[in-house]
C-alpha cells in the first residue's frame, strides 16, 4: 500500500470522480476526509466504503468556495485523523453558455468553486505542511484548461487558472518539500457526462484516440501515484489522463 498510515482530504469526494479517488486513496492505506454540500446520503456511504477498508473516514459539510469552511474542515480532519499529509482539490461545477449569453452569476460560480476554491482548501492547508516539511498537493483540472472549448470560457479559465496556479505552488513549496501537481482529465464516464447530449459525447469520443471514454477509477490511480512516494521527485507538472484526446 503505498499510502499506508497517510491522512488525505479529497474535496468534492461524494460524487463521481471525487468518490473514486477518495476510495483509491484508502485502498492505497490512507486515512480519508471528504467534504459535501447536498449529497449527505452520497458522502455518508463513501465513508462506509472507506471504512470497510479499514480505514478512518469522514465526510465535513462544506462549501469549498468558503474560505472559513476550509479552514474549519481542515481544523476538524486534523483532530479526527492526528495530522494531515495530502490534499486532492477536486470539487468543481460547469455552467456552460457561449460569453454573449452568459451571465456574470454563471461566470462567478464557477470562478469561485472551480478556482477560489483550490486557494481555500490550499491557504488552509499549507502552514502544517510547511511546518512538518512535508506533504502532497494534487489539483484535478482539465484538457479544456490547456485547449479551451466552445461554450466554456468559465469553465476553461477556471481549469487553466488552477494549472497556473499549481505550476506557482510547486515553486513556492519546493524548499519545504511539498510536491504539487495537476491531473487533467479528458472525457470521463461520470453521471454528468451520462446525461450529456449524445451528439456533444459523440463528438468527444471522436477525438480520443484510444476510441472510448475514461473511467473515474483510471484518474483516481494516476492521483493516488502522485500522491506516493513513488513521485517525490515530482512536482509542478499537468498529467493527462484523456486517452490521447488532447494529442
Amino acid at each position: 500500500m503505498m499510502l499506508k498510515g497517510k491522512n488525505a482530504i479529497v474535496t468534492g469526494g461524494s460524487l463521481g470522480i471525487g468518490t473514486a479517488i477518495a476510495k483509491e486513496l484508502a485502498r492505497q492505506g490512507a486515512n480519508v476526509a471528504i467534504n459535501y454540500r447536498k449529497h449527505d446520503t452520497e458522502a455518508k456511504q463513501v465513508v462506509a466504503d472507506i471504512e470497510a477498508m479499514g480505514r478512518k473516514g469522514l465526510a465535513v459539510k462544506a462549501d469549498v468556495a468558503s474560505f472559513a469552511d476550509a479552514e474549519r474542515m481542515v481544523a476538524e480532519v486534523k483532530e479526527t485523523f492526528g495530522g494531515l499529509d495530502i490534499l486532492v482539490n477536486n470539487a468543481g461545477i460547469n455552467r456552460d453558455s457561449v460569453i454573449w449569453k452568459m451571465s456574470e452569476e454563471q461566470w462567478d460560480q464557477v470562478i469561485d468553486i472551480n478556482l477560489k476554491g483550490y486557494f481555500n482548501y490550499v491557504h488552509a492547508v499549507v502552514a502544517g505542511f510547511r511546518e512538518q516539511k512535508s506533504g502532497k498537493i494534487v489539483n484535478v483540472t482539465s484538457i479544456n484548461g490547456l485547449r479551451g472549448k466552445f461554450g466554456q470560457t468559465n469553465y476553461s479559465a477556471s481549469k487553466a487558472g488552477i494549472i497556473g496556479f499549481t505550476k506557482a505552488l510547486a515553486r513556492e513549496l519546493g524548499r519545504a518539500n511539498v510536491n504539487v501537481n495537476a491531473v487533467a482529465p479528458g472525457l470521463i464516464e461520470t453521471d454528468m457526462m451520462k446525461d450529456a447530449p449524445e451528439n456533444v459525447k459523440e463528438a468527444a469520443l471522436a477525438e480520443i484516440v484510444l476510441g472510448r471514454m475514461g473511467q473515474p477509477e483510471e484518474v483516481a490511480t494516476v492521483v493516488a501515484f502522485m500522491c506516493s512516494d513513488a513521485a517525490k521527485h515530482i512536482t509542478g507538472e499537468v498529467i493527462r489522463v484523456d486517452g490521447g484526446q488532447y494529442i
